[in-house]
């Protein structure tokens, strides 16, 4: 089936944005394929997520794929017609890279998933900051059944849930349903279909009321801290909050507390 008979916009952006009140939409725009993970698309989310890191006026953003998936990983086809070493270490790298600057833009990026997010798919998930999905998705590191381990995946969702929920899916190469993405912590909530746009857009909202130093502060020590010892993780935080503390936003944050009123945030 052609790109035109399909009804797909070969000229179509393959990220497509919209922001609205500090909260920026990124969505993939390869419905045709199930925004399948090629090189073009990973450059244009790339490209996009850099903008969005130095947009002060984005807060948080919001991950999101058109059309009947999330994700279905690489690009298998595009993946073959070009079988070199060189080609697979490039592929792998910017990959890497891009999960990389989702872990480490200023801002919370949220998963919105429907439909399937499988293998590379699924690393995106588990790389964004939080993720929330429709009741009927399903999620799958299936490169096992096709003789090429999931091994990139592996880091992120290793990160994400518990080492024997890992492996049997990297093992089994099996869907699993919303609810038990929910429950190993794939996803934060499995939610009805019908609720999916209305649950992250109140997160999302949320997210983006809150001070963006304050954010951009928070979610660097997070991933700073979490691989480090319990000794230096306090002695790091201890002085990520003293300088925090240092901030006119938490001044302001305390004052209006205090004073029992709304604060108005600056961003210093």
């Amino acid at each position: 089936m052609s790109a035109a008979s399909s009804g797909h916009d070969a000229n179509a952006p393959l990220v497509l944005r919209d922001d609205r009140d500090g909260v920026a939409t990124l969505t993939l725009n390869r419905p045709h394929a199930r925004n399948a993970l090629s090189v073009g698309l990973m450059g244009a989310l790339q490209d996009a997520l850099e903008m969005v890191h130095e947009d002060r006026s984005v807060r948080a953003v919001v991950l999101a794929g058109a059309g009947p998936g999330f994700c279905a990983g690489h690009d298998l086809k595009e993946i073959r017609a070009n079988p070199t070493e060189a080609s697979h270490e490039a592929l792998f790298a910017q990959c890497a890279k891009l999960m990389l600057t989702i872990s480490r833009i200023r801002q919370p990026v949220i998963a919105k998933v429907h439909g399937i997010a499988t293998a590379a798919g699924c690393q995106l998930v588990a790389t964004c900051d939080l993720a929330y999905c429709a009741d009927n998705a399903r999620f799958a590191t299936p490169g096992v059944n096709i003789g090429l381990f999931c091994s990139t995946p592996m880091v992120a969702l290793t990160r994400a849930v518990g080492r024997k929920a890992a492996m049997e899916m990297l093992l089994l190469g099996d869907m699993i349903d919303a609810e038990e993405a929910e429950r190993i912590g794939l996803v934060n909530r499995a939610v009805p279909a019908d609720q999916l746009d209305e649950v992250v857009a109140g997160v999302a909202d949320k997210i983006a009321s809150k001070s963006p130093l304050t954010l951009s502060v928070g979610k660097e020590a997070f991933y700073r801290q979490i691989d480090l010892d319990v000794e230096a993780a306090y002695a790091y935080a201890a002085r990520v909050m003293t300088e925090n503390m240092m901030a006119r936003d938490a001044a302001e944050g305390i004052d209006a507390f205090i004073g029992k009123r709304a604060p108005v945030w600056c961003g210093q």
